[in-house]
């Protein structure tokens, strides 16, 4: 499988051009470099390392041409000319219309293949229409030198120089994301050990290994495959595939999943999945779809730009047919050039990309990292935050969660007995103990014929005396009494609670569990204050899920879930129209961070999680989810605002180039349009800077 995923990233990546940045400005695709690799036709040069280098050598294609050539028409004071300087302006914007404008060209072009025609398009429209015209111009000043045509040169190059300005900002103020379908192909091996029909052990590929074979696995390696255990035992960690925070005790005949990590015993695997039809194959699969069909959304500065387009071409064939009814030709072909090139969003253009970018250096301050636009539009109504249990609401570790004396013991020689039993035993719970004791420092005692006792738990002899690790239903059975106020908090929280018995006397319990965040409680309480119902899912069992549920207050709790079913469930909520923010740290977590309206990962989980998501909580804390939901409020009301001022520029000069007001001798010149194109940008340039945090 690894090898098959990579192949097709290969694929991928070498189409990654235009779509690649439509997933983060326009929002066709969407999140970290997500999107439907099978529009086809998508241009390279949209890599945003591409942009930054457009960017510079188009300025100084543009800057000689800004001082040899008039602003529709008006000479403004830096401005000089000189015999043969209109060649070289002629030249340089020829120049800079290919190597500039290429890129919105091909994305115009899958605009309109894709029958969705937006920013690309409107921006494609005006500099075709400025070059064009500006060579007729050129040809008609040479033919006839004494009846001079306006040429649009000078707005070419200013509008090709800031449209790559506003799109280097924007993607380099979203960073891009990795791959979390190669992520997780990398949880698999390159090789594995097979075992040969005569017992010998041969290391061989990967996409060698087919259904039936059998495989080593020795202790601490990761699973290769799908498979059933046909000898041996062990604990594995399933934690960071299906969430599982305990360590899943495997014994032959049990099957295991690919990308899982063994434990403590050297196991032989039988092969049931690889490839196309193993667990983490559906993941990606999973995760695929769900991105591609979120990609379907829309921007909101698309679907300005795409009416702003209808209006515009409407506007400009509309005032040809006046003008040449009305006057001739030459003003006809003047006037409509006029709208298109005043339509040309220049506002419109650096409208988002300067609110993102602020946006997103205020949200790096608070511990958040923005990866996609969407993120931040979606983010201001949000209905639901689903949660991930295992190391989103919890530490996602499983150990000691404390110890109760209840006898003249201490705690630290109670640990003692505990450990010289579960030192000998390889039950989950053993696990969390002995790395609880490593980690405090505490030796444990050495006990003697340990053996497990079936339904109660673990019993052992320490110099003479009877050590029993007991099971709460025996400790009730034996009638012994202690103050059950004590078990209450740990119970609430969903812990695993064992007794120590000595010589029949109760000693002490102790709790093992996740231990929850401390801010969670504070959390799910302030999520409500806003509006947004928490809704946890989690891979743990129901009682467990139940207890934690509770005890944060969390009224809608979904257990015993794999990443498919957690996926269906966003997609349910999503499907009735609900927006939903996923919050999740673990590879069973991807698909619901893809399908959610927001995937928002924890910075502590995996590289697969991580890149599933829109948003990283670089911190891990739980109170940035708050700080997120509060910037994407302001973030969005800034858009908006922008928009307006934006799109105004051209509510306003649109029907003015048209000549609307011609009858009673008000028509905007190319002059005064420009003065208004460039006084709205300035306002939308001071508008985003002034968003805070």
């Amino acid at each position: 499988m690894k090898q098959e995923i990579e192949k097709e990233e290969t694929m991928e990546m070498d189409h990654s051009g235009y779509d690649q940045h439509k997933m983060n400005h326009s929002g066709k695709g969407h999140g970290g470099d997500q999107h439907d690799m099978d529009s086809g036709g998508m241009d390279h040069s949209m890599h945003m390392g591409n942009f930054k280098q457009k960017f510079w050598i188009s300025l100084i294609l543009a800057i000689p041409i800004i001082v040899f050539s008039p602003m529709m028409g008006m000479q403004l004071p830096f401005q000089f000319t000189f015999p043969g300087s209109d060649w070289v302006v002629l030249i340089l914007a020829t120049i800079l219309f290919v190597y500039g404008g290429q890129s919105f060209l091909s994305g115009a072009k899958m605009e309109l293949k894709m029958k969705s025609p937006a920013m690309m398009t409107l921006i494609a429209m005006g500099i075709s229409v400025a070059y064009v015209y500006s060579l007729y111009s050129f040809i008609a000043n040479k033919v006839n030198p004494n009846d001079h045509v306006m040429d649009f040169f000078w707005e070419l190059a200013t509008l090709i120089v800031i449209m790559l300005l506003g799109h280097w900002v924007e993607m380099n103020a979203i960073s891009n994301a990795g791959n979390a379908l190669k992520k997780l192909a990398e949880l698999l091996p390159d090789e594995v050990n097979k075992i040969e029909a005569d017992g010998s052990t041969k290391k061989v590929k990967l996409q060698e290994v087919r259904h039936g074979d059998i495989l080593l696995v020795r202790a601490g390696d990761k699973m290769p495959t799908d498979g059933v255990i046909t000898n041996g035992s062990t604990i594995v960690d399933e934690s960071a595939v299906t969430g599982e925070s305990k360590g899943v005790q495997k014994n032959v005949g049990e099957t295991v999943i690919g990308g899982s990590v063994n434990g403590d015993g050297t196991i032989q695997l039988k092969v049931t999945g690889t490839g196309e039809d193993g667990y983490l194959a559906k993941v990606m699969t999973m995760v695929k779809q769900a991105q591609q069909e979120k990609s379907k959304l829309e921007s909101v500065s698309d679907k300005v730009a795409k009416w702003l387009f209808y209006v515009a071409l409407v506007a400009g064939i509309l005032a040809f047919v006046i003008w040449l009814i009305a006057a001739d030709l030459p003003q006809a072909l003047d006037r409509m050039v006029t709208v298109f090139v005043i339509a040309c969003p220049h506002a419109l253009g650096l409208a988002i990309p300067l609110v993102i970018a602020r946006s997103t250096s205020i949200a790096a301050k608070n511990g958040l990292l923005l990866k996609s636009r969407q993120a931040l539009e979606q983010g201001n109504q949000l209905d639901y935050v689903f949660l991930d249990k295992t190391g989103t609401l919890t530490e996602g570790k499983f150990t000691v969660t404390g110890i109760e004396s209840l006898s003249d013991m201490n705690k630290e020689e109670a640990l003692k007995y505990i450990g010289a039993l579960e030192s000998q035993t390889n039950h989950p719970l053993a696990v969390g103990v002995m790395n609880y004791l490593k980690a405090e420092q505490i030796e444990a005692y050495q006990a003697q014929d340990v053996s497990t006792l079936k339904g109660i738990g673990v019993e052992g002899f320490i110099e003479g005396r009877q050590v029993i690790l007991a099971n709460q239903k025996e400790v009730e059975r034996r009638q012994l009494n202690f103050d059950r106020e004590k078990l209450k908090e740990y119970q609430a929280q969903g812990n695993t609670i064992s007794f120590l018995l000595i010589d029949d006397e109760l000693i002490a319990f102790f709790a093992m569990g996740d231990t929850l965040k401390d801010q969670a409680q504070n959390f799910i309480k302030s999520l409500r204050d806003v509006g947004i119902e928490p809704v946890m899912l989690t891979g743990d069992n129901k009682s467990a899920a139940e207890a934690v549920a509770h005890y944060l207050g969390i009224k809608e709790f979904y257990s015993e879930l794999l990443p498919d079913d957690k996926e269906k469930i966003v997609k349910r909520y999503t499907d009735e129209g609900k927006k939903v923010m996923m919050v999740g740290d673990g590879i069973n977590d991807a698909p619901a961070l893809a399908r959610a309206s927001i995937g928002m990962a924890i910075g502590a989980g995996t590289d697969i999680a991580i890149d599933s998501a829109e948003v990283v909580l670089t911190n891990s804390n739980l109170q940035d989810i708050l700080k997120f939901v509060r910037l994407a409020k302001r973030t969005h009301s800034k858009m908006i605002q922008n928009l307006w001022w934006g799109a105004g520029y051209n509510i306003l000069a649109i029907p003015l180039a048209v000549g609307i007001l011609a009858p009673i001798g008000i028509l905007l010149s190319p002059a005064v349009g420009a003065i208004l194109m460039s006084l709205s940008t300035i306002i939308v340039a001071i508008n985003a800077m002034t968003l805070d945090a």
